[in-house]
C-alpha cells in the first residue's frame, strides 16, 4: 500500500467509465427531475416528456420511437 492509498479514498468518486456510463447517468438525473417536476404539476412534466420523446426521435432519425413501439410490443408479448 503507498501513502496515496491511505490519503485517497476515491470510493465515493463518480466517474463515469465511457460515454454510454455517463448518458445513463445523465439519463437518470433527467428521470428523477421529471419525478419531482410531475408530483407539483403533472401536466408540466408530460409536456416536457412529449417534447424530450420529440427530440429523441428527431436525433435518432425516427429510431426512438420505433425502439418504444418494439418494447411495449415486447411487454405486452410477454405479459408484463
Amino acid at each position: 500500500m503507498t501513502t496515496t492509498d491511505l490519503l485517497v479514498d476515491d470510493a465515493d468518486i463518480d466517474v463515469p467509465i465511457d460515454d454510454r456510463d455517463e448518458g445513463e447517468r445523465r439519463a437518470l438525473k433527467l428521470a428523477d427531475l421529471l419525478r419531482r417536476v410531475a408530483v407539483d404539476n403533472p401536466a408540466y412534466a408530460q409536456l416536457l416528456l412529449d417534447e424530450l420523446i420529440e427530440s429523441l426521435d428527431k436525433a435518432t432519425e425516427g429510431k426512438f420511437r420505433d425502439y418504444v413501439r418494439a418494447v411495449s410490443r415486447t411487454l405486452a408479448t410477454h405479459g408484463e
